[in-house]
């Protein structure tokens, strides 16, 4: 089969050889050429900024970041808050437990000792006659060194100044020794356990003669 002049067959068809000359400096010249068409394209490609060549999707991915990691914080604010409040809660209550116990202990010791105050009396009222001695001396002193152990205190000396929320006063004198009213004498002990009174020193008031008044 003959083929026409000028005509070839795919196989014998070639493509044309194209050779770029990519040096900067023309060796005739020895000057810088001015860059054609495809290398300003290159160029353009290469001084493009990253944003510009990121997908329209790729943009929202930081700010989808950002906006996940401030509902993170948020939460974690919120979780640190609720922590805190549990926390100043747990100590209120430890606080008020400890207190609550503090408060019946005491009771509880004020009631043991109200009861053995009339042993007290008993035991002033023969020391005033002279009968503690020998064992019993030993005994009233071992007593009295427990019960002021557990916070037993008395309430009541000779010259103090007269004051009703520990006095009890029983009889009264007026006298110009005194400039306010004093207790010249104690008739009966009190006692205290802490800040309670657990019943008021009786005494004998002795006051200052006052306006048209005369010490007899």
């Amino acid at each position: 089969m003959s083929v026409p002049n000028g005509s070839r067959s795919p196989q014998q068809q070639q493509l044309p050889v194209v050779i770029r000359d990519n040096r900067r400096i023309d060796p005739v010249t020895l000057r810088p050429r001015k860059p054609d068409h495809a290398d300003r394209a290159s160029a353009e490609r290469e001084t493009r900024s990253p944003k510009e060549d990121t997908a329209p999707g790729a943009e929202r991915a930081p700010v989808e970041t950002g906006t996940r990691e401030a509902g993170l914080e948020a939460q974690l604010a919120e979780r640190t808050d609720d922590l805190q409040r549990l926390k100043a809660e747990y100590d209120n209550y430890r606080k008020r437990v400890r207190r609550d116990r503090l408060a019946i202990r005491e009771i509880a010791v004020a009631n043991v000792l109200g009861g053995l105050l009339p042993v007290l009396d008993a035991i002033d009222q023969a020391r005033e006659h002279g009968e503690v001695t020998g064992g019993l001396k030993a005994v009233s002193e071992v007593l009295e060194g427990r019960l002021a152990a557990l916070g037993l205190e008395p309430v009541g000396t000779v010259g103090e100044p007269f004051d009703p929320a520990r006095h009890e006063a029983v009889t009264h004198e007026v006298s110009d020794t005194v400039d306010r009213p004093t207790c010249s004498a104690l008739l009966r002990r009190g006692y205290r356990v802490g800040q309670q009174l657990l019943r008021p020193a009786q005494v004998t008031v002795t006051e200052p003669p006052g306006p048209g008044t005369r010490s007899g």
